[in-house]
């Protein structure tokens, strides 16, 4: 389906905010608002952004990147993902001001750019979010990490019979081998030790319940060679709220082997980019 791309200049809390609208010639009456994550702007890495806004509304679905407060074009202070809730809330009602045929709002963001989204639903609650699509969340403690360090990391260590020829060699001394995991058992234990009475730090425990707690549809897509999607999983794992949105009926589930933290591939995007659009075609249908 052919579409046009324009500029839209809104305002947000005093700053200008600048975003890119993709609008298909016959618009579905949901679209996709790409919330992008720190610290970075609006085309992404390897042109994600740009090149996943243009698949989208080849399928009809009209999109918006942005840049929100201190990134790229957008004027205002550089502020982290626990703040940009009032960029997210102007680019829906910019978004909507443009494409004003549009009934829902799937809101779509990779790592920091997903918790923030399930910051923002956590706070707003916001009626016209029809949909989530989340990828890699980022849930990073000290205990996150340090617990899927030595899991992933070490445990795939002890597996390789590099690691074993040298150690048996000699080429790779027991006692600097044994360092490493030592000190991250160490830090894990402290770090779970002091939030003992707390599993995790504030921001994911809100993440956690706005996963659990958002009654619309939601697509989880995660990267197999990842260590923030494992930290992810290690934190749902955690988390009894997390562990039932994980198993709900309202969330979808995809898995693309051998993606990195960002589908920098081609094979790996395009499975991005097909995961986003089969998903709404079959999740946000009136």
């Amino acid at each position: 389906m052919t579409f046009t791309e324009h500029a839209a200049i809104f305002p947000c809390a005093g700053d200008q905010l600048l975003g890119i609208v993709a609008a298909p010639e016959l618009p579905q009456a949901t679209g996709v608002l790409i919330v992008v994550g720190g610290p970075q702007y609006r085309v992404g890495s390897h042109r994600q952004f740009l090149l996943l806004s243009r698949a989208v509304a080849e399928a009809g679905y009209p999109t918006m990147r942005f840049d929100y407060r201190g990134m790229g074009d957008s004027t205002g202070e550089v502020r982290d993902f626990e703040m940009i809730n009032e960029d997210i809330g102007a680019a829906i009602y910019a978004f909507q001001a443009h494409c004003p045929q549009l009934e829902r709002i799937v809101l779509w963001g990779l790592c920091d750019a997903a918790s923030a989204i399930l910051l923002y639903w956590d706070m707003t609650q916001d009626a016209r979010v029809g949909g989530l699509v989340l990828l890699n969340p980022w849930v990073r403690s000290e205990a996150t990490l340090a617990r899927t360090h030595i899991k992933h990391y070490y445990g795939q260590r002890l597996l390789q019979a590099e690691f074993w020829h040298k150690l048996i060699s000699g080429k790779l001394g027991i006692g600097r081998a044994l360092q490493g995991f030592v000190a991250s058992w160490l830090h894990a234990r402290k770090a779970l030790s002091e939030a003992a009475a707390d599993a995790t730090l504030p921001f994911q425990k809100r993440m956690m319940w706005a996963l659990e707690k958002y009654p619309g549809p939601a697509l989880l897509i995660l990267s197999s060679d990842d260590y923030t999607a494992k930290e992810f999983l290690e934190a749902c794992q955690a988390d009894a709220q997390a562990i039932r949105a994980l198993t709900g009926a309202g969330l979808t589930r995809v898995d693309v082997p051998g993606a990195d933290h960002t589908f920098s591939s081609r094979d790996q995007r395009q499975a991005v980019e097909a995961a986003t659009v089969a998903w709404l075609q079959q999740s946000t249908a009136p």
